[in-house]
């Protein structure tokens, strides 16, 4: 009976081992190449639940799905001979599961084949364009046109790019760095042209407010003098006119403000005769001479 029942479990696992060999589920997002001894017999794309030869057949997956590609940055010369480091990036999927195995058999080895595709594709077009239709409403068109480029030449591995698009492109180091130079050299000269229009302008306003200055002063001056002159000349009628109205008291008025000019300071020292006509109305208010 144990024996009986060891042959029985021998022969389940037995058949558990061959179904488990002999099944194989490809998923909604799959497809398949069952290989026989390593050559394809069969390409299976729709879902479901398959049967193989087991131990002699074996089934490869492929994704049906939209896979990305994120090839490293590459230089570029267009045409207007501007350097550009472009960064790019490719969307593709798997049309063809035999042809890609047959060409490519693995996944990881796509970006080794599209890398060199896209750059050369990429170098191609922009080749043609300058750095304004880039920065332009052209540039959908452009990458329109490395997206079919790269489509023609990835058919022969099974493949389709689905997208390819320029996610940056840059000034090398060296060009950017000799940009900013000349940027800054053109900014310095600017600035030198406007420091010497200031200072000629400056310099010219100075002249004109030193002339405006010059010529109102003279105008100033010309306008004091008349008045000044019109001023002493009243001063003299005035004069002239007390005088003929009483010269003794004109004459009295006038040796006062001598005498208060010239002896009025306590350390003035007068060397003069005491007969002289400078003191003729210190001895007599009528200014008579004083007697020798």
């Amino acid at each position: 009976m144990n024996k009986l029942l060891i042959g029985l479990g021998a022969v389940i696992a037995v058949v558990v081992i061959i179904a488990s060999s002999s099944l194989f589920i490809v998923e909604q997002t799959q497809q398949a190449i069952v290989l026989f001894f390593g050559k394809p017999q069969e390409t299976i794309r729709e879902p479901g639940l398959y049967v193989k030869v087991p131990f002699a057949e074996e089934v490869v997956y492929y994704e049906k799905r939209v896979l990305d590609l994120d090839p490293p940055k590459e230089r570029m010369i267009l045409a207007d001979q501007k350097r550009l480091d472009v960064d790019s990036y490719a969307r593709y999927r798997i049309t063809d599961p035999l042809l890609f195995y047959q060409t490519t058999r693995r996944v990881s080895e796509v970006s080794g084949k599209l890398t060199p595709i896209i750059n050369s594709s990429l170098r191609r077009v922009l080749g043609n364009e300058t750095l304004l239709d880039i920065l332009s409403g052209k540039r959908a068109t452009i990458m329109v046109d490395i997206q079919k480029a790269v489509n023609d030449a990835v058919k022969r591995f099974g493949m389709e790019i689905v997208e390819v698009r320029v996610r940056r492109a840059d000034y090398p180091d060296e060009t950017r760095s000799n940009i900013e130079n000349r940027m800054k050299s053109e900014r310095e000269r600017e600035a030198k042209e406007f420091r010497a229009r200031g200072f000629e302008m400056a310099e010219g306003i100075r002249a004109d407010a030193g002339k405006q200055k010059i010529v109102i002063l003279a105008e100033a001056n010309k306008k004091a003098e008349t008045m000044r002159g019109e001023g002493d000349s009243e001063a003299i009628q005035i004069y002239a006119d007390a005088f003929n109205q009483d010269a003794e008291f004109f004459s009295f008025y006038r040796s006062m403000q001598a005498y208060r000019k010239s002896i009025g300071s306590e350390d003035t020292t007068l060397v003069i005769s005491p007969n002289s006509d400078f003191f003729k109305y210190f001895g007599d208010i009528t200014g008579k001479q004083l007697a020798k």
